[in-house]
């Protein structure tokens, strides 16, 4: 038996992640509000490259581990079951939307930074809810999990803290818009 590298996006996503944290936290402790952190309102410097790369890359950096392990035991849950179902590369270009997505209505709307992976999360966990999918149907996970998931941070965004319940709201809606117009492929049976 042998280890399978299953989930190239997932697994590359979550080792970039992990090792951003650590240079952070030990050589280059500048790196994640630098490079990995979407700037809010009147940050945000059109002229600068740095500044539209974090717009993609803030989904890679995380506060601590804490932080990191949160999101990513979700994605490390969801994303295999995802990659199958949508294809690598279809999962990859719903990261970089959901990142561009919520990079810029938090550049528009809000004046602090935001970090983490989060909005992936939630666009993961709305479209995981869509894996079997059929035309002209509404599946009753997808109600359930919009219900819970998208319903409790709507009722936490009145809250004061640290999280961007911003980012967990349009990340869902971004995985329900993948969800209705991409649907997953389907495996033939065999006969």
């Amino acid at each position: 038996m042998k280890i399978k590298y299953n989930a190239p996006v997932a697994l590359t996503f979550t080792i970039i992640s992990a090792a951003v944290l650590i240079l952070s936290q030990t050589i280059a402790r500048g790196l994640i509000p630098a490079w990995f952190m979407a700037p809010g309102r009147g940050g945000f410097n059109a002229g600068s490259v740095r500044g539209w790369v974090t717009l993609f890359t803030h989904v890679i950096g995380h506060a601590d581990w804490n932080h990191l392990f949160s999101n990513f035991a979700f994605i490390l849950l969801l994303g295999p079951i995802l990659e199958e179902s949508y294809g690598s590369a279809s999962l990859l270009v719903m990261i970089a939307i959901t990142a561009l997505v919520t990079g810029v209505l938090n550049l528009l709307l809000f004046s602090s930074a935001l970090l983490g992976a989060s909005g992936v999360v939630f666009m993961m966990i709305l479209l995981a809810s869509f894996t079997n999918f059929s035309r002209g149907e509404i599946p009753l996970t997808f109600i359930l999990i919009l219900m819970i998931y998208l319903g409790r941070e709507i009722v936490h965004s009145f809250s004061t803290n640290n999280i961007s319940e911003f980012a967990h709201i349009v990340g869902g809606f971004c995985g329900s818009l993948f969800g209705f117009f991409r649907p997953a492929k389907r495996k033939h049976a065999i006969q």
